[in-house]
């Protein structure tokens, strides 16, 4: 809940004001934002890695020569149902539909009678609360803590929805597979 509204918040102040900017005026927006987070994190909290404890001994699971950790698979069995909840929502909702208006044209979505900063807002809402979830997972890996945790998985976040194509939900999910397998 506390991520969703700062990720409210930070709409508003930073991405607002942006609208019809140009989309690099908007992606250096995104990184400056991202620093900001960071260093004001490293301001509250400190530097030092700090312990966090979720509970992540889950044990592990064995297929054959392959032995994988619990955590994993619960992480893996979550963002199949957040992304394909993610879709139908999408799909299927008005809300949805209208993000996607938004997405594509954003004057003849709004001609169209859509409150686009609403679904805009919206939006980053959703975005807020599943990169929540996904710090969750993450902790569940590395319980450790620091300012700049986020950085990495943030770049990858890019890289998988550039191999999945920007604006899919299921590509993007792809693209998340393909580049942990590369990795791994």
């Amino acid at each position: 809940v506390v991520c969703t509204i700062f990720g409210i918040v930070i709409e508003k102040v930073a991405y607002k004001p942006l609208r019809g900017a140009s989309p690099l005026a908007v992606l250096i927006t995104a990184i400056g934002v991202s620093y900001l987070l960071q260093s004001l994190a490293q301001i509250i909290y400190g530097s030092a890695n700090k312990m966090v404890s979720i509970y992540n001994d889950l044990g592990t699971v064995e297929i054959g020569a392959l032995k994988l950790q619990t955590s994993t698979l619960v992480t893996l069995a979550a963002t199949v149902v957040l992304m394909t909840v993610l879709t139908l929502f999408i799909k299927y909702t008005k809300v949805g539909r209208a993000m996607i208006a938004v997405s594509e044209d954003r004057d003849t979505a709004q001609l169209m009678g859509i409150n686009v900063n609403r679904i805009i807002t919206v939006t980053f809402a959703i975005g807020s609360a599943l990169a929540a979830l996904a710090g969750l997972f993450l902790l569940m890996r590395a319980p450790n803590v620091s300012s700049t945790l986020g950085a990495m998985p943030g770049i990858k976040a890019f890289v998988a929805a550039v191999f999945g194509g920007i604006g899919s939900i299921p590509g993007a999910f792809l693209g998340g597979i393909l580049l942990g397998i590369i990795e791994n």
